[in-house]
């Protein structure tokens, strides 16, 4: 058996036996599913109903990490759409080239197909939680039950 370090292509041997490789969609789906989640500011892939349903697969442990990611792979050639939802502050138009260019890499180097496009669809920003709610700032305390307010954590 050959040892190849992660990510790295194996070199070819001369004496090899013929024959054909076929790349399957849910291959290539779940490498580009994963090299887009790495990239800094995306926060999910897929559309909102269909990440409530990944969160409840998720909590029983079948896991689907492809969902919002569509493939089109030829005998040479992919294509790749992806919709996500992204992290608030991060600029729209740098996030989709960053994804693009993740997605491109790892599909390249793992697959070995010409990648001829990869669409980026941003679907919604994830806006984050504030870190108190009025509602936590508001406290009751002693005997009499006098309120008071604790201002706001910046």
């Amino acid at each position: 058996m050959i040892e190849q370090p992660v990510g790295r292509p194996l070199p070819v041997l001369p004496d090899a036996p013929a024959g054909r490789t076929v790349i399957g969609d849910p291959a290539a789906v779940k490498i580009a599913a994963i090299a887009a989640r790495s990239v800094p500011g995306v926060h999910a892939l897929g559309p909102g109903a269909g990440r409530a349903l990944g969160a409840i697969r998720d909590a029983v442990g079948a896991s689907e990490p492809s969902h919002g990611v569509k493939v089109e792979v030829g005998q040479t050639q992919i294509a790749v759409d992806i919709s996500l939802i992204a992290e608030y502050g991060y600029a729209l138009h740098a996030l989709a080239d960053a994804v693009r260019g993740a997605v491109y890499d790892a599909l390249t180097d793992m697959v070995g197909l010409e990648v001829i496009e990869v669409n980026v669809e941003v679907l919604d920003v994830h806006l984050p939680q504030p870190a108190e709610t009025k509602a936590d700032r508001v406290r009751t305390t002693g005997s009499t039950g006098a309120t008071q307010i604790k201002p706001p954590v910046e």
